[in-house]
C-alpha cells in the first residue's frame, strides 16, 4: 500500500496542475493537502484553460474523486466558485483575515512577502493561535455564531491597532457564512478515516501540493515565502494519513526558474532575457494574481535541498519549451559568497541576497511549434532534440535522481512519461 505526493521545487508556478492531471489519468483519488486560495494549478485540456486555487487539479477526470485535507484553508465563497465554474474539509477563511492581510503587509515594510492578499496567512495565524473557524464550526450555526461572538471583536480591536477603516459586521458575516456552510454541508466529511480506508483498499492515491519548497514556512525563504509547509512530509498531517503510505514523491521543477513575491533570487535576470522567458509557453503571470512572474535560469542549488527534505524519488521537469530558440542556456551550479563556494542553499536571507550564481551554460535547441512538440511526445523521449537529453541528463547527474515525466508544452499530449 503506497501513494504519490506531487511538490513544487522551486518558488512555485512549476505546472504542478499539469502534472497532476496527467499523473490523475491512472489515480482513484488526489488530495489538496497544504495552502489556500492562495495557489493557483492550471490545466488546458483542448482548447480550454482551467485554473484551480482550491479544487485539486484531478477533477477533470471523470473517474477520479478529489479531496480537499484539513491542511488546507479553504475560502468558502472561493471554494463554491470554483466548484460551479466546472461542473470535502479543514480552516476557513474569514472577511476579517483578507483586511488584516492587506494591513499587516504594508506594516512589514521590506519583510513584507508581496502575498496574494487572500487572508491565507492571517488564517493560519488563527489556527495555530487555536481560535480558527473550522469547517465542522461552519456547518454548525450554533457553534459559529459562539465562536464569531468572541473572535470579531478581537479582530475589530486589530484592524483598529493597524490603522484600518474597515468596520466589522458580527451579524452580517454569521449571515454569509451560515449560507456557505449549508451549501458546502454535503461536501464535508471526515476526509482522515475515508482516505486510510481507500489506501487500505489499495485505492490509487494522489496527494497534490500547492506553491513550492522554497517558499515553506520552515523549509523556504523565511519570511518571503508562505504560511504553509510545503514538502511531502506535509502530506501526512495535512490530510491525516500514515507517513508510511508516502513513498512514491516527484518533485516538479521548471526547466529555469520564476516565482512571484519578494526576496533574494540569485539567478534572476533582467531585459531581453526576462521578456524571453516570461512571455513564452503562455506567459509567466500568476495564476492567481495576475502579477508578472520574476524569472532566472535553472538553479541546482536549490534543486539540491529540495530533493533532501522532500526524500524526491523522481522529477517532472515542465515548460523545456519555453527555452527553445535560445543559442545558450546557463544553468546554476554553485554560488559565490564572500570569497567562498557554496553549494548548499542558504538558510540567512542576509547570506543569500550576497550569493552570486556560478553558470554552467548548455547548447540550445530549436524553436518548434506546439504541434512539433506534441508530435515529439508522441514518439517519446528518444526523439527529444540531442541538447534537450544533454539538459535533461546533466539535471540527473547533479541532482542524483530520475527525471520521471517530461513537459514540451501545455496540452496534455505534450507530455512524455516513463
Amino acid at each position: 500500500m503506497s501513494a504519490t505526493v506531487v511538490v513544487g521545487a522551486q518558488f512555485g508556478d512549476e505546472g504542478k496542475g499539469k502534472i497532476v492531471d496527467y499523473l490523475a489519468d491512472r489515480a482513484d483519488v488526489v488530495v489538496r493537502f497544504q495552502g489556500g486560495a492562495n495557489a493557483g494549478h492550471t490545466v488546458q485540456v483542448g482548447d480550454q484553460l482551467y485554473a484551480f486555487h482550491l479544487l485539486p487539479s484531478g477533477v477533470l477526470r471523470k473517474r477520479t474523486m478529489n479531496v480537499i485535507g484539513n491542511g488546507v484553508v479553504v475560502d468558502p465563497a472561493q471554494l463554491l466558485t470554483e466548484i460551479e465554474e466546472t461542473r470535502a474539509l479543514a480552516h476557513v477563511v474569514m472577511p476579517y483575515h483578507k483586511i488584516i492581510d492587506g494591513l499587516e503587509e504594508k506594516l512589514k515594510g521590506n519583510l513584507g512577502a508581496g502575498t496574494t492578499l487572500r487572508g491565507i496567512g492571517p488564517s493560519f495565524e488563527d489556527k495555530v493561535g487555536r481560535f480558527g473557524i473550522r469547517m465542522c464550526d461552519l456547518v454548525d450555526p450554533v457553534g459559529l455564531r459562539e465562536k464569531l461572538e468572541t473572535i470579531v471583536p478581537i479582530k475589530q480591536r486589530l484592524i483598529d491597532a493597524y490603522g484600518g477603516t474597515d468596520r466589522l459586521d458580527l451579524e452580517a458575516i454569521y449571515k454569509e457564512q451560515v449560507e456557505y456552510g449549508a451549501r458546502l454541508a454535503p461536501f464535508v466529511a471526515d476526509t482522515s478515516a475515508w482516505l486510510d480506508a481507500a489506501i487500505r483498499r489499495r485505492k490509487r492515491v494522489l496527494f497534490e501540493g500547492a506553491q513550492g519548497t522554497h517558499l515553506c514556512i520552515d523549509h523556504g525563504i523565511y519570511p518571503f515565502g508562505t504560511s504553509s509547509d510545503c514538502v511531502a512530509g506535509a502530506a501526512s498531517v495535512g490530510a491525516g494519513v500514515g507517513p508510511q503510505f508516502l513513498t512514491d514523491i516527484v518533485g516538479v521543477a521548471k526547466a529555469f526558474t520564476s516565482r512571484v513575491g519578494t526576496g533574494p533570487f540569485p539567478t534572476e535576470v533582467e531585459g531581453s532575457a526576462a521578456e524571453y522567458l516570461r512571455e513564452r509557453g503562455g506567459g509567466e503571470y500568476g495564476t492567481t494574481t495576475r502579477r508578472p512572474r520574476r524569472v532566472g535560469w535553472l538553479d541546482l542549488v536549490m534543486l539540491r535541498m529540495t530533493v533532501r527534505v522532500n526524500g524526491l524519488v523522481s522529477l517532472a521537469v515542465t515548460k523545456l519549451d519555453v527555452l527553445g530558440g535560445l543559442d545558450r542556456i546557463p544553468v546554476c551550479v554553485s554560488y559565490r559568497t564572500d570569497g567562498e563556494t557554496i553549494k548548499e542553499f542558504p538558510a540567512s536571507m542576509r547570506v543569500l541576497s550576497r550569493c552570486e550564481p556560478v553558470y554552467r551554460e548548455f547548447k540550445g535547441w530549436a524553436d518548434l511549434t506546439e504541434s512539433q512538440w506534441i508530435f515529439t511526445a508522441k514518439k517519446g523521449k528518444r526523439a527529444l532534440p540531442e541538447s534537450v537529453r544533454k539538459y535533461l541528463g546533466f539535471i540527473e547527474t547533479q541532482l542524483k535522481v530520475p527525471i520521471r515525466i517530461i513537459s514540451i508544452g501545455r496540452p496534455r499530449a505534450a507530455t512524455i512519461g516513463h
